[in-house]
């Protein structure tokens, strides 16, 4: 459905900007009074990250006049594969000063606000106040139904990407015109179902495909042009170049949006089951290495994914992926007449695992805390992270 323009348009273009923006006001359906109303318009991007970073390059060329960045994160070597905002000589900085930069270098007429923070119940109210418009680039279930709630509380839009591996996603919600997020996901997935990028990673140039696409549904709402994604989730599958459309209706049952929740509670870092099986059943990397040094007799598993195990293990280590795990393929090959012990990447893959092993009688089982990560980094910084 078309919308009305989201934002007034400003009092005036100088003519540098006229200059600049030119193949903006030889559009017909932009015009002047559109490009003044993408110069009227405030618009923040949650994350400066995958998505963040195409998202708010495109954003800053097309000539929004005030972008808000909000990251509490660090720019890691790993980030640079897809992360174009930022370069080299960035890692090790805070990601919104990084991403800040690039902004001003791509377009000095944009006034750039850094919220240096992570986003959370106490300031999403406050920061997202001063924005017509939220562009979210987030990459975990918990930030993402905080961010929907909020603007859902707050009445305003938002552009909703996603991205995994080949295949991204993108819709936009706005709770008074049409669904919202909890009409498309009422609840999260099990934890630890849906493995995030640093889990099951992410084609590089995906980001800049998705990315592009929510700037243009949000270049459309502020403008008031073409049909938004309102009610419409794209779904884009990069392997085989194909794009289709799914309708997203209104959940006439759903629960109101009455107030803000405990999203980390809500969406869970790990199930119930695996709390439960990791209690006095977890030992650190220092320990693990203890016991290979002692020869102690133990079945190292790593339940990762095999292009995971080819990056880096931990020596010892015996490949068995946890979906072999959970649905009982692979438990009739594990040892009886030795200790179980199971890794990740981080810890909660090897959480689930542990329930499962455990529920098949391998009661001394344990797994790893913190997992390759903590391994590379406390046992042998000699070895690549990811």
């Amino acid at each position: 459905m078309a919308l009305p323009p989201l934002v007034e348009p400003a009092a005036e273009l100088t003519v540098d900007e006229i200059r600049r923006y030119s193949r903006h006001l030889i559009i017909p359906d932009v015009g002047v009074e559109g490009q003044k109303r993408l110069k009227n318009a405030k618009v923040l991007c949650v994350g400066a990250g995958g998505l963040g970073s195409p998202a708010l390059m495109y954003l800053a060329a097309a000539g929004v006049g005030t972008l808000g960045i909000v990251d509490f994160d660090t720019v890691d070597e790993s980030n640079l594969q897809r992360q174009i905002i930022h370069g080299q000589s960035d890692i090790g900085k805070p990601k919104a000063e990084s991403a800040a930069a690039s902004v001003r270098e791509i377009n000095p007429y944009v006034n750039v606000q850094i919220h240096n923070t992570s986003l959370d119940n106490d300031n999403v109210f406050e920061i997202f106040g001063q924005y017509d418009l939220i562009v979210d680039g987030t990459d975990n279930f918990a930030t993402r139904y905080l961010v929907n709630d909020a603007c859902v509380l707050l009445g305003k839009p938002y552009v909703w990407g996603s991205i995994y591996r080949f295949d991204g996603q993108v819709s936009v919600f706005w709770d008074q015109y049409g669904p919202n997020y909890r009409d498309l996901y009422p609840e999260p997935p099990p934890p630890g179902m849906v493995p995030s990028c640093a889990e099951g990673g992410v084609l590089g140039v995906l980001c800049a495909s998705i990315g592009a696409v929510q700037v243009t549904e949000a270049i459309k709402l502020i403008t008031g042009i073409g049909e938004p994604l309102l009610g419409r989730l794209m779904v884009y599958d990069a392997l085989d170049m194909s794009y289709r459309t799914i309708k997203i209706r209104k959940d006439p049952n759903a629960e109101p949006i009455t107030g803000l929740i405990d999203y980390d509670d809500f969406c869970g870092a790990v199930s119930e089951e695996a709390q439960e099986a990791t209690l006095g059943s977890t030992i650190t990397v220092h320990e693990l290495k203890e016991w290979q040094d002692a020869g102690k007799d133990i079945f190292l598993v790593d339940v990762r994914e095999p292009a995971e195990y080819e990056i880096v293990r931990i020596p010892g280590s015996t490949l068995i992926p946890k979906g072999d795990i959970l649905n009982g393929e692979a438990l009739a090959t594990l040892p009886q007449d030795k200790q179980i012990v199971l890794h990740c990447k981080s810890g909660v893959r090897s959480a689930e695992a542990l329930a499962a092993v455990k529920a098949a009688g391998f009661k001394d089982a344990v797994h790893v805390q913190g997992g390759v990560v903590s391994w590379v980094k406390n046992i042998d910084p000699s070895l690549p992270e990811y």
